[in-house]
């Protein structure tokens, strides 16, 4: 019987066979953030990576049973999408030590799956009609721009951000952002998507979310360097898509692509893990309560 991670897992192999990379563009930036149209509150983690793929124009999302409670209903032949609820539990198991007895406490993932549609898929009670078209505006450059700088600037306990080389990394041990210099690039938009990724690296710091695949040892190529590298990616795009900026690091190449799908195949639960941890990155970036990155459904 396929798990969670088995039918996530499989929808992104999909998407990527098709040369579609969901984590690089997670929304519909004219449409905003996926969301529940009951609730009104933006689906999280990979859900947002799921759903901003799908191709709609409109935002909202609602259950099969929503739709019908409501007075619409759901065309007859529209598949639903899957997303996750997902969040760590705690459970205590029983541990034996050298004849003595001693109870811990370990964090157990919770992974449920449902599905939804968008209600252009099917037809509202006429109250409800504007929901089913987007209204996209005309960005502005210069507020896109300013939005950038105000994540830059609010992000709680940044790191240093140095400008000393022509190349982008992050170095733990003196917790150091380095970037090339912004006219380095053809376009500032490419700066601050690049940057975003750094910073979303120096959010596994052992003094903010002391993240494993930061702080452990972990080689290049290896399963923790690929799911880091996947966090920075995605969370990175988050970020981009809240200051409605172009993720400007997109790589399409066949190579690039192959990769994750070799990588992805082998390891079913990297992709709804890795996207949990960048939705606690982009969280902790935007001082939002990073505790509530864990749980994935609106």
């Amino acid at each position: 019987m396929a798990t969670v991670y088995d039918v996530i897992t499989e929808r992104i192999v999909q998407k990527l066979q098709q040369g579609t990379i969901p984590w690089h563009k997670p929304w519909n930036s004219a449409a905003g953030l996926p969301q529940n149209l009951f609730s009104q509150k933006a689906y999280r983690g990979i859900n947002v990576r799921m759903l901003g793929s799908a191709g709609y124009t409109s935002p909202y999302w609602v259950t099969f049973k929503q739709a019908k409670e409501i007075g619409g209903y759901v065309r007859k032949g529209e598949q639903g999408f899957p997303v996750v609820f997902w969040k760590w539990l705690e459970g205590r198991e029983k541990l034996e030590e050298r004849e003595e007895s001693r109870t811990a406490t370990r964090r157990v993932p919770l992974a449920r799956l449902y599905y939804v549609f968008n209600v252009q898929q099917g037809d509202l009670p006429t109250r409800l009609q504007p929901f089913l078209q987007s209204k996209p505006e005309s960005p502005d450059p210069q507020s896109q721009l300013a939005a950038c700088e105000e994540i830059l600037t609010h992000m709680p306990n940044r790191p240093t951000i140095t400008h000393s080389d022509a190349r982008a990394y992050y170095t733990p041990l003196h917790d150091t952002v380095n970037m090339p210099v912004c006219g380095l690039f053809p376009k500032v938009e490419h700066y601050y998507s690049v940057l975003f990724h750094e910073l979303t690296h120096s959010t596994g710091h052992w003094q903010r979310l002391h993240r494993q695949t930061l702080t452990d040892l972990c080689p290049f190529g290896s399963t923790n360097y690929s799911k880091e590298e996947l966090v920075a990616e995605m969370g990175a795009a988050f970020l981009c898509g809240v200051a409605g900026i172009a993720n400007e690091m997109v790589d399409n190449s066949a190579a690039y692509i192959q990769s994750w799908l070799t990588k992805l195949k082998n390891d079913t639960r990297l992709i709804i893990l890795a996207a949990a941890q960048a939705q606690k990155a982009a969280d902790y970036i935007l001082g939002k309560d990073a505790e509530k990155a864990e749980t994935l459904l609106a």
